[in-house]
């Protein structure tokens, strides 16, 4: 992967690996062709304990494939279901989630994420973040719906309540309108107040 500021899955791969660290859990909500999950495997290494959903099987063997070939499949859970189950298969809370909203490079574009299921999965992500956890929604528009899932991603963030959530969005400016967006939620609430304490001794 190229990195760099024209990177959109870069960009939020730096705000997770601020929060996910050895032995800890992460969620990776589309796994694709697994590249988000290898990222969360190599951080939370083999103490940690990582969730990849795909709804396409083909999608999952590629994950597992490149887990393997890294040696880093010990740690990860990977599951034949929509995003939009996360909540009723895994317990306790976890430190992020990971999200590319769209349809899967190489595979089928006619199976892209919907609006309806990925606001669901957001809902979910979000109760099963730890204080101070966070999501990073990467999000493509330039497909048939993508707009619409943008639209109602944004929608449902919009109404977070801002005391117990620091939300931002990165657009790519000089790119074409269509590129990736990066949508990050962080859970705040009792964690600004510490924060503040601490800076205010």
């Amino acid at each position: 992967m190229t990195k760099g500021l024209g990177n959109a899955v870069h960009l939020a791969h730096m705000f997770i690996s601020e929060v996910v660290k050895r032995g800890g859990t992460a969620v990776d909500a589309t796994a694709g062709n697994g590249n988000d999950t290898l990222f969360l495997a190599r951080l939370v290494e083999a103490e940690g304990r990582i969730y990849a959903f795909d709804i396409q099987k083909k999608a999952l063997i590629k994950t597992r494939e490149l887990l393997e070939r890294y040696g880093a499949a010990k740690q990860v859970t990977l599951i034949n279901s929509g995003h939009e189950e996360m909540e009723s298969l895994i317990s306790g809370n976890v430190d992020a989630v990971i999200f590319n909203l769209g349809y899967l490079p190489g595979g089928d574009h006619s199976l892209v994420t919907k609006p309806d299921t990925s606001v669901v999965s957001l809902e979910s992500a979000i109760r099963l973040l730890r204080l101070g956890g966070r999501v990073a929604l990467v999000i493509y528009t330039g497909h048939p719906g993508g707009s619409e899932e943008r639209d109602a991603v944004e929608q449902f963030i919009y109404g977070l309540d801002r005391a117990n959530y620091n939300v931002i969005k990165i657009n790519i400016l000089n790119r074409a309108k269509h590129a990736p967006m990066v949508i990050i939620v962080e859970k705040a609430g009792a964690l600004n107040e510490s924060q503040a304490a601490a800076q205010n001794p």
